[in-house]
């Protein structure tokens, strides 16, 4: 902890001399041992064990199963489609994971490519790589930090840390400050720099005490490459349904056998011979096979890769496609403070001057001229550059020259007029800084002097007050500090700013502070902060009225993150601040007992970060993380969701990410949690879809075995629906419009089941009709057509229609399972009604093409017989309306929850 160590202890522990660096011979040694200054690649994936990984699920290992099986017995064809639809699913699964994980590669981007050191006695500019601990390092205003430094020396030094810390401002820099606490967060190390980190003003020396994987940025590397994605509430449902289902295929294949067993003993009063023995196991592989929803992880997939496309109108891209689902269940969302909730920008809002205070009113032409001389004072008075093309310099003064350019006040002008002669620049000591210029007629001086308030009323004997020149009262004074009390109680960054106006011989000369910055005249204040975004209030409250609970983490002050918290909204009381110290004092329990009344979370460092989403997830939560920077990246990845801003975002945050919002707007995560919702319950419908046609598969074959039938179906009919007439209007209802009152609901539980709400009496109840109807039209076609025992090709061909047309129709049932297809629109989803059309001429060119026909066993059909095979076909949907509308009749219309949960 080398900011518990003064510089002389540094230096001497690290054995380098500071005034001559370390020697040639040194450094070669000191980068054998350490290596490079270089993050550690994360070791990328081999396509196969890619591939591999896509096919680690129950349900398709019970696809591959059936494969095997079916290859064994002679059955090639189904062997083969079933293993298309495996390869074809983990070829989109492998695509997609090609384009994930990008940031280690990012986080070496950061990296300084050049550093100016001191070796040999000389200075020298090197390759960053080439750090080794103990390098002496010069840094200058523009420069970024290449290694985790110790400053040795610091002039006027300010460092941008936001995107590694979460602090607004700039911090200063003194290596004279020797720490104590050990537990001291990253933003008040003020004797450490830290690799990525920028200079925006001085210059300081430091020496190297971290690089590559031991810099602060190396930790952070290290914590991505650690982290495991954890599966979303879908996969682990769909795993623990692959299970269940499994488990019940081989118990129901394990009951048909040993029924068709006893049947034929009851019959023939023996055991049936061997030959008949395996026609019945074919016969229990049938039924697996109508058991199983092939289709089931390809439609999933296809159905989430579609609504990536979808969530892209909504200005967020998704690089995982689970997440899409993920954010339907959503119900805590950890949002970073910079630059997420905040603009990331440094803005004067507040001013006291002249006797006034408050804010701008930059309408008011007034307003410029009772400001004229305070707006000069601030916009002379800095080391910034702004202009329309870009800025430069402290954040803190490109406020000052935005707020002078409001009032058409440019520094460029100014200096031409009254140009800069003199000046004594910011000391973090005195807290203050000024310039001298040389009037318009050339005859007069002024001095402009800004810093903090109550250091610079000190200095002043007068002040402006009402438009005129009074000397400096206790009253005044009093009034001035009140007025600076009240902007920092509002968590406001003061500054201060009085002028000397005098003679040019005097004011020009060498001076130092006590001379020049001394009978000044006060002229008032501004109080400057990142604002919050204007849109992010009215998303929150949108937030709170779903159910979802907002939660901000931040490196700023507790003062400074309640102020933005309360204005959002976020938070009430103080008491709902917890800081980075405090966490420390608490395990991972007492936390996550602590998250369930904390709002903000305030001076926290990345690893607080993780450990406060992991808090959340601790009690039950699906936690959304959004962030920016550098320090947010552990988080969001360790998040259930990590949301990144695409335009202020670093490569880092968004490399961690799981989505990506291109417009940087917190209004979008909104947009994109209902995007996801919607998504989820069309995902939903699809699966009840194919669920309850499997269902209808099952009842056709195991009740036809019972009776002593033969089965309507061969395992060919069953694949050919399952894998293509079925598919189409699943992948239909996977992109149904989405319903607009979507976020009038609570998130969904995680521990929520597939079927709840009456999902699998929905399913089972379909599911009965449409066995009912294969089996009926099937011994229909057996009275009309007799023919010899065992020769039943009509009657499996009708068979075969009806439950492929009958689960074409019975899709539109599962638009809204209240209302009818009538009042949503029989033509509400025309994918829908284009796969009908399909799916009927697919099923038509199978029976109707002799070729193809014969590859399927199945003969052609008679007018007569497809008018019976539509008749049946569509009174799944006829029965289901009526169902409907009985419902409506008893308990009147409910909202689209119903279908959605």
């Amino acid at each position: 902890m080398w900011y518990l160590k003064t510089a002389d202890e540094t230096a001497r522990e690290l054995e380098v001399d500071i005034s001559t660096g370390l020697s040639s011979g040194e450094v070669k040694r000191r980068l054998d041992e350490w290596g490079p200054n270089k993050l550690a690649e994360k070791k990328k994936k081999a396509l196969i064990l890619l591939f591999l990984e896509q096919i680690n699920d129950t349900l398709i290992y019970i696809l591959l199963a059936a494969a095997a099986v079916s290859a064994a017995l002679g059955e090639v064809s189904d062997a083969v489609i079933i293993l298309i639809v495996v390869i074809v699913n983990a070829v989109m699964g492998v695509i997609q994971e090609a384009k994930a994980e990008k940031a280690l590669d990012a986080l070496k981007k950061l990296s300084s490519p050049k550093a100016l050191v001191r070796r040999d006695g000389e200075l020298e500019e090197i390759e960053a790589a080439g750090l080794v601990p103990g390098d002496v390092v010069l840094i200058d205003a523009g420069r970024v930090v290449p290694c985790d430094l110790r400053w040795v020396e610091s002039v006027n030094l300010k460092i941008e840390e936001s995107s590694l810390t979460g602090e607004s401002v700039p911090v200063d820099k003194d290596s004279r400050l020797v720490l104590s606490d050990q537990k001291a967060p990253l933003g008040d190390r003020r004797n450490m720099g830290y690799l990525s980190t920028q200079a925006t003003y001085g210059r300081g020396v430091g020496i190297a005490v971290g690089t590559g994987m031991k810099t602060e940025i190396g930790t952070i590397a290290g914590m991505l490459g650690g982290s495991e994605p954890e599966p979303t509430p879908l996969q682990k449902k769909l795993e623990e349904f692959g299970k269940k289902l499994g488990t019940a295929i081989l118990a129901l294949c394990g009951v048909m056998f040993i029924v068709e067993l006893g049947l034929a003993f009851g019959k023939h009063g023996r055991l049936p011979a061997g030959k008949e023995i395996i026609e019945f196991f074919l016969e229990a592989v049938s039924l697996a096979v109508a058991a199983i929803p092939e289709g089931l992880p390809a439609i999933v997939t296809i159905v989430l890769a579609l609504g990536v496309r979808r969530m892209i109108a909504h200005n967020a891209i998704v690089r995982r496609l689970p997440a899409v689902e993920t954010l339907g269940s959503v119900n805590v969302i950890c949002s970073d403070k910079t630059g997420t909730l905040t603009i990331n920008r440094m803005t004067v809002v507040q001013a006291a001057s002249d006797g006034a205070a408050g804010t701008f009113n930059l309408l008011d032409p007034a307003a410029k001229e009772a400001h004229r001389l305070l707006l000069e004072g601030f916009t002379l008075c800095t080391d910034a550059s702004y202009s329309d093309r870009g800025s430069s310099g402290d954040p803190t003064e490109i406020a000052l020259l935005v707020l002078g350019s409001k009032f058409s006040i440019s520094k460029e002008s100014l200096l031409k007029a009254t140009p800069r002669t003199g000046e004594l620049p910011f000391d973090s000591a005195r807290k203050l800084m000024t310039t001298v210029h040389r009037g318009e007629g050339q005859k007069e001086s002024i001095a402009f002097t800004k810093g903090a308030a109550d250091v610079l009323i000190k200095r002043c004997s007068k002040v402006r007050f009402e438009g005129r020149i009074e000397e400096m009262t206790e009253a005044h004074r009093t009034r001035v500090l009140a007025e600076a009390t009240a902007m920092a109680k509002d968590a406001l960054r003061v500054l201060g700013v009085a002028y000397r106006a005098g003679d040019p011989e005097d004011l020009e000369r060498p001076q130092t502070s006590e001379t020049l910055e001394t009978d000044l005249t006060f002229l008032g204040l501004v109080g400057m902060i990142d604002p919050p975004r204007l849109e992010v209030k009215d998303s929150i409250m949108e937030c709170k009225k779903s159910g979802i609970m907002t939660v901000m983490i931040t490196g700023d002050h507790r003062d400074t993150a309640f102020a933005i918290a309360k204005e959002l909204g976020i938070a009430e009381t103080p008491v709902q601040v917890l800081s980075g110290a405090d966490i420390d004092d608490m395990d991972e329990i007492e936390l996550a007992a602590e998250a369930e009344h904390v709002r903000v979370f305030a001076r926290v460092s990345p690893e607080h970060k993780v450990r406060i989403v992991e808090a959340f997830r601790r009690n039950g939560n699906i936690v959304s993380m959004t962030g920016d920077g550098v320090n947010d990246a552990p988080s969001l990845e360790a998040a259930d969701i990590g949301v990144a801003m695409g335009i202020t975002g670093t490569d880092v945050a968004k490399g961690a990410a799981a989505m990506i919002l291109t417009d940087d707007n917190f209004k979008t995560i909104v947009a994109a949690i209902a995007e996801g919702r919607n998504i989820y319950a069309n995902i939903r419908k699809a699966i009840l879809f194919l669920l309850s046609c499997n269902a209808g598969e099952i009842i056709a074959i195991f009740g036809s075995i019972i009776v002593g039938w033969v089965p309507p179906l061969l395992p060919i009919h069953i694949l050919w629906v399952n894998l293509v007439t079925d598919v189409l209007p699943a992948l239909a209802l996977g992109v149904d419009p989405g319903d607009p009152d979507v976020l009038k609901d609570k998130p969904r539980s995680p521990k929520e089941s597939l079927f709840s709400n009456g999902g699998f009496r929905f399913m089972v109840t379909n599911g009965l009709i449409i066995g009912l109807l294969t089996i009926g039209i099937y011994r229909l076609g057996y009275h009309l057509y007799p023919v010899a025992e065992g020769n039943n090709s009509h009657a499996q061909t009708m068979a075969f229609a009806v439950l492929a047309l009958s689960q074409l129709f019975h899709a539109f049932n599962l638009r809204h399972r209240r209302h009818s297809i009538f009042k949503i629109g029989v033509l509400g989803n025309p994918y829908l009604v284009g796969a009908l059309g399909i799916g009927i001429l697919l099923q038509s060119v199978v029976i109707g093409v002799p070729l193809i026909a014969g590859i399927f066993k199945v003969t052609s059909l008679s007018l007569r017989d497809w008018a019976l095979v539509l008749l049946f076909s569509v009174l799944p949907l006829v029965i289901t309306e009526l169902q409907k509308f009985m419902l409506n009749l008893r308990g009147g219309e409910k909202s689209e929850a119903t279908i959605r949960h």
